[in-house]
């Protein structure tokens, strides 16, 4: 058995490109609090729906983790309008960088 590559989330194992993995992974983990926030709320999807000025289906999809029918945006305005506080954190791969640096450089 040969050692496979290894990811540091499954996003960047099964996406693309690194950015297409940069951005299911906040998606996912708006989509996670979003489910979370709804649950504790203990109310019905349709008035869930109302509250956020969605159709119950659209909750449903949230809820059951459709995440492809959801823009890191549209997600950013529910977790907003629930009044939670999401934000963008950076970190920075060394190896990356680098990869990034020396094909600008060839460029």
């Amino acid at each position: 058995m040969s050692k496979g590559r290894k990811f540091s989330s499954v996003w960047d194992a099964i996406e693309s490109t690194p950015q297409q993995a940069a951005s299911m992974r906040a998606r996912s983990e708006l989509m996670m609090a979003l489910q979370e926030w709804v649950k504790a709320t203990g109310e019905a999807q349709a008035v869930v729906a109302r509250f956020f000025g969605v159709t119950q289906p659209r909750m449903s999809d949230l809820m059951r983790g459709r995440l492809h029918l959801f823009s890191l945006e549209t997600l950013m305005d529910m977790a907003t309008t629930a009044g939670m506080e999401p934000h963008i954190a950076f970190k920075r791969r060394k190896t990356r960088q680098k990869h990034a640096l020396s094909e600008l450089a060839a460029a």
